[in-house]
């Protein structure tokens, strides 16, 4: 039986993050967002994906970084999570990538602050580390306040 894992990859200020495949419902291109007035700063706003309202979260404010370049948009991964559908606004997509169980570590010591909090582990790959999101902690508004 194979035990592999799939992860839906992205990159959020060069770094490389994993969520599990099954865990998400789609990955879209910028969407306009409605602002939700004295909303914690990580929501960005609400998406309508074709009828269905998404709670869209920027990652890199989750993650404590800078604002995206002026101009530069974010992309789409919507997840599942216990709460609903909600996006995670990331920088770049990557591929889905497949990881063998043997290659999961337990997320480097180096890691710390926000970041190391929303990870589960990381997978070693041939030429970087993949890191590991635990989406319903990303989406959570409770660590972040």
């Amino acid at each position: 039986m194979n035990d592999d894992r799939q992860f839906c990859t992205f990159l959020v200020d060069g770094m490389y993050f994993g969520v599990d495949v099954l865990k998400v419902q789609e990955v879209i291109r910028y969407q306009d967002m409605t602002r939700v007035p004295l909303a914690h700063a990580v929501i960005r706003g609400l998406i309508n994906l074709r009828g269905q309202i998404v709670t869209a979260v920027d990652l890199r404010r989750r993650l404590g970084l800078e604002d995206r370049a002026e101009g530069a948009l974010p992309m789409n991964v919507v997840v599942r999570t216990g709460e609903g559908a909600m996006s995670l606004l990331v920088d770049e997509i990557g591929d889905v990538v497949t990881v063998e169980p043997e290659s999961f570590e337990r997320t480097p010591e180096t890691l710390t602050g926000v970041t190391r909090d929303l990870l589960l582990g990381v997978y070693k790959l041939k030429d970087r580390l993949l890191l590991i999101m635990d989406t319903e902690k990303a989406v959570g508004l409770a660590a972040a306040a």
